[in-house]
């Protein structure tokens, strides 16, 4: 099922922001994938033998982990503040 609120948006609404994290993260997985898989056709098919693709593949992976991190702690804190901000 898709993700959705069942009250107009808020931004200041911590579920709000919490949907907003999660798609933004997906977005972000969805270019990461599309990008790379793209790249390494590209390099496989032309037989091209530049450490670019490697490069950026890791670059690219390590700041997706951070994002993932980053989305999974303020999950938290955002569920916290869910709770406080529907009593």
């Amino acid at each position: 099922m898709a993700p959705r609120l069942s009250r107009p948006p808020n931004p200041q609404d911590p579920a709000y922001q919490r949907l907003e994290n999660r798609i933004n993260f997906g977005l972000h997985c969805a270019a990461f994938a599309a990008v790379n898989s793209s790249m390494w056709f590209f390099k496989t098919m032309l037989a091209i033998s530049s450490p670019l693709p490697i490069l950026l593949t890791s670059l690219w992976l390590s700041t997706l982990v951070g994002h993932g991190l980053w989305v999974g702690a303020t999950q938290k804190i955002l569920d916290q503040k869910i709770q406080q901000f529907h009593e």
